[in-house]
């Protein structure tokens, strides 16, 4: 048997969300996979990570020079010269030919001995849907198109939460039955007695100081404004001493998340810090003393269980997967995100209380054991090669 997997995304320098779950998975399938004959396709001149990576022997890496529609035109036509029995694409766009479309089956019919091609799609979250002032037109638009076409084309389709299933179920009719359900994992593991870096607040300018955190890309559908207003209250009402540091990378609509920061009267303890790279990422979540996540729509939510792992107290929304992902147990103190009052008075309640503080981090502990990477990629495993 022959797989493909797209790793166009896993390689990258800065990964997020999609990138990093595509990278986790391809090392963890490394020894599920480690028999079988495997082509990882990739981009030309991938991030030097990907030559640090152990491959097993049977897999090989497959350079696609293809500067525009890399997927749709590039791999496509990699997929109909030099055919694969199952293609698996971890983000959501499944190219025009891939091994069960109809070329793919048209070929097969005079073959002898016939194969059984399969292909399987991982999707993330149809967050487009619920929050379409979030994406530009065109965004929208592209994604909606490609996602949808994508679960029709897909024999499988991996859904990261139970929620994202429903969604896909309801508003693009897919059959429950090819959806497979399998969570995310996580990288950070705790450890006891663990120091402060000095280094790295110091970075940040954090050093010495206490700070709420929030951790993804700077853009509208993460609710960056309200967050904001409610930093602004808990200076205001409680006269709270913290720092607010905006960790992540620039996306739509950061422009006026910026403006508002620079008209806010608290401008000078507001820090955005841009992409924060694994090495620091763990640093700054360990010693914020919340971390602060009320979006308004997740497919997922990693930075939650990435938080709950290191023991941070987590306010995050009541909506879409998240109080699936963040435990029984929590949902208490989950919050309405479009209610800044309400977010400002959690954080207060939670920094007040150090009782209400241990019912947050250590059923939080507890909650990360039904994730990781290695059970994510099993899991994988048996949908491709089943």
């Amino acid at each position: 048997m022959k797989i493909g997997i797209d790793a166009s995304r896993a390689f990258l320098k800065n990964r997020t969300g999609i990138e990093e779950y595509s990278f986790q998975v391809i090392k963890y399938l490394r020894e599920e996979l480690g028999d079988f004959e495997v082509i990882l396709y990739v981009r030309p001149n991938i991030n030097s990570d990907i030559k640090k990576f152990n491959l097993p022997k049977k897999w090989i890496i497959k350079e696609i020079n293809w500067s525009r529609f890399w997927t749709q035109l590039g791999l496509s036509l990699e997929l109909l010269l030099n055919p694969v029995d199952v293609l698996f694409i971890p983000a959501h766009t499944v190219p025009i030919i891939h091994p069960s479309g109809a070329l793919m089956n048209l070929s097969n019919c005079f073959r002898k001995n016939k194969k059984k091609f399969k292909t399987v799609v991982t999707i993330h979250g149809l967050e487009y849907e619920f929050l379409p002032k979030a994406y530009s037109f065109w965004e929208r638009i592209y994604m909606r198109i490609v996602i949808k076409k994508s679960c029709q084309w897909a024999d499988s389709i991996i859904s990261v939460s139970k929620n994202t299933k429903k969604d896909l179920i309801k508003l693009y009719n897919i059959p429950a039955h090819k959806i497979k359900v399998i969570y995310e994992g996580y990288s950070f593991k705790e450890e006891k007695g663990i120091k402060k870096n000095g280094n790295v607040l110091k970075k940040y300018q954090l050093e010495n100081s206490k700070y709420f955190l929030f951790l993804g890309r700077i853009e509208e559908r993460k609710n960056l404004i309200r967050i904001i207003e409610a930093f602004e209250i808990l200076k205001n009402k409680y006269a709270m001493p913290h720092k607010l540091l905006l960790a992540g990378g620039l996306g739509y609509g950061y422009d006026t998340i910026v403006k508002y920061i620079e008209n806010s009267q608290y401008n000078k303890d507001i820090y955005l810090a841009g992409f924060v790279e694994d090495r620091d990422k763990r640093a700054i979540l360990k010693n914020a003393d919340i971390f602060l996540f009320p979006t308004l729509y997740e497919g997922f939510g990693l930075p939650i269980i990435e938080a709950q792992s290191l023991g941070v107290p987590i306010v995050a929304s009541n909506n879409s997967s998240i109080p699936e992902i963040i435990g029984t147990k929590m949902k208490s103190f989950l919050v309405d995100p479009r209610n800044s009052e309400e977010i400002a008075d959690t954080v207060f309640k939670i920094l007040s209380d150090k009782k209400i503080r241990e019912k947050l981090i250590n059923p939080g502990l507890e909650n990360v054991k039904r994730f990781s990477w290695n059970s994510c990629a099993q899991e994988i495993a048996q949908v491709l090669l089943k």
